[in-house]
């Protein structure tokens, strides 16, 4: 088996009006850029036809892999689920409406090569790169969100919750096998684990365009999320974060046995 130098982390939920053009677009930027790439899209049981149209795709393109969770578990599950079963030696999640598009995963992937450990795409760095910004009052649940984290957990960041990020295979395994947030909340522990680590996390600027479509609530989905910090920092008091449980091998590390 081939393994690819870059994997590319798609979580799914009931996507089935987008998730066509979605992976059509991710192809192509492979095609264009010649890059040796798989796309791993994560169904977290969806009752539409996302996973039907992923095996689709899948028959067709061998770059295209289906996992399925045990049913509805969470983006934050589906990352981890995704990215612990990629291949590639960069890997990178993107939302799978790429309001981010996926071209800027080129400035993640530099930033990993120039020396980071984990690329983090950012709308606030440079809003002039959004084309559609979100409603203000989304905006402002996130700038009350952000300044939690900062409070909470000493996150500095300007944005943690944008959907594209980046990693090396090393800082994946080790920042996904710790990783205990299911659902919405899970990227501040990403990188709350990573500077645990010590692996050095850059944000990077990208484009970006909000998706009126988007399925979180900002209200409940908000309370949950902030509660959600208070678990990472109960965890890391309580030492939950000290020790990794194993990860399942990778296809590389089967053929070297």
């Amino acid at each position: 088996m081939n393994i690819p130098t870059y994997s590319v982390v798609v979580p799914a939920y009931n996507e089935s009006a987008r998730l066509d053009a979605s992976i059509d677009r991710i192809l192509c930027f492979f095609n264009e850029k010649k890059w040796d790439a798989e796309l791993v899209v994560v169904d977290d049981g969806s009752h539409d036809d996302t996973a039907a149209i992923v095996r689709g795709y899948q028959q067709r393109d061998p770059r295209v892999r289906l996992v399925e969770n045990p049913g509805n578990r969470g983006k934050g599950y589906s990352v981890r689920n995704g990215m612990r079963q990629a291949h590639g030696e960069l890997m990178i999640f993107s939302d799978a409406d790429l309001s981010s598009p996926i071209a800027e995963a080129e400035k993640l992937v530099a930033t990993l090569r120039a020396g980071a450990d984990v690329a983090i795409g950012s709308r606030w760095m440079r809003p002039e790169l959004m084309t559609e910004r979100q409603p203000l009052h989304r905006q402002l649940f996130g700038r009350m969100f952000n300044l939690a984290l900062r409070a909470i957990l000493g996150l500095n960041f300007k944005d943690t919750q944008c959907g594209l990020k980046a990693f090396t295979r090393g800082a994946a395994l080790e920042v996904f096998s710790r990783q205990r947030i299911e659902r919405w909340g899970f990227d501040p522990e990403l990188l709350f684990l990573a500077r645990r680590l010590r692996l050095r996390t850059i944000e990077v600027p990208v484009a970006w365009a909000h998706d009126g479509r988007s399925k979180i609530n900002p209200l409940w989905d908000g309370i949950k999320m902030v509660w959600e910090v208070f678990r990472i920092r109960w965890y890391a008091l309580t030492g939950k974060y000290r020790h990794a449980p194993a990860a399942p091998p990778s296809k590389r590390e089967e053929q070297a046995v």
